[in-house]
């Protein structure tokens, strides 16, 4: 049951938040999600927070008394993300289809605000595990990116996120 309800709260954080009172930086009252949670499951707060601490992606934080997800938004919040400007290489994975595609396109958000990133090869093969049994790696190179004005944001220590990417910095490692 926690996945259900660890992917519904995602649903409501980052996609639509069904008459939940969110302030412009993806906040909502903890009292008010649980609320809502009620709607689908019986759960109490512990629940909830397990759900939120016990995350290996980090996909919520809690402060005081306020829920959020950090990152995977397609509804419009202000990001409050710190901006990093050491990371030099980044990875992306992907299914072999889209990362031929992406190989001439470049990296888009498509629905959601931001392009995902992974600081590890080994965490963006198990990203790409979710979408196929042959994932394909792509590896970003930010340094040059960052020097021609792109920007990168740290959401976790697993999750960064940009603006689209150029297909000039990225090459296909795997």
């Amino acid at each position: 049951m926690r996945a259900e309800v660890s992917r519904y709260m995602s649903y409501l954080l980052r996609h639509n938040s069904e008459n939940i009172n969110m302030d412009e930086y993806g906040f909502v009252d903890v009292n008010e999600l649980l609320e809502k949670l009620h709607d689908r499951f019986h759960i109490d707060r512990r629940f909830m927070v397990e759900i939120v601490e016990k995350s290996q992606r980090k996909r919520f934080e809690i402060i005081d008394n306020k829920i959020r997800a950090l990152y995977g938004h397609t509804i419009s919040v202000k990001s409050q993300l710190e901006e990093d400007t050491v990371v030099e290489l980044l990875y992306h994975g992907t299914t072999p289809d889209a990362a031929s595609e992406i190989s001439k396109e470049g990296l888009k958000p498509m629905k959601r605000r931001w392009v995902h990133l992974s600081p590890t090869m080994e965490t963006a093969i198990e990203v790409g595990l979710r979408r196929t049994k042959r994932p394909v790696v792509l590896e970003i190179d930010a340094k040059s990116a960052r020097e021609n004005s792109l920007r990168f944001y740290k959401a976790t220590d697993k999750v960064y996120v940009s603006g689209s990417i150029s297909a000039r910095y990225i090459r296909i490692v795997s």
